[in-house]
């Protein structure tokens, strides 16, 4: 039985949203999706300022815990 398929963009909205609720990240951090044959897993990037901010490295290890558990239930679009 195949996962259901989300968007890049879905994917990212609900990392987004499971990061408001669980980290406290700070503003400038740039999400994206990472494919590798039929995989997937989100990267996070940010500015210096930004990496320098407290919360940066807890918010893109909980980026790294929550792409894993989206990764279980979804597959990304084409």
């Amino acid at each position: 039985m195949s996962k259901p398929v989300r968007s890049e963009a879905e994917l990212i909205a609900m990392a987004r949203a499971e990061l408001k609720v669980h980290a406290d990240c700070p503003d400038g951090i740039v999400i994206s999706v990472l494919r590798s044959d039929d995989s997937w897993e989100f990267r996070a990037s940010a500015d210096a300022a930004t990496v320098a901010k407290p919360g940066y490295p807890e918010c893109v290890a909980m980026l790294v815990q929550v792409g894993d558990h989206l990764r279980k239930q979804y597959d990304v679009s084409g």
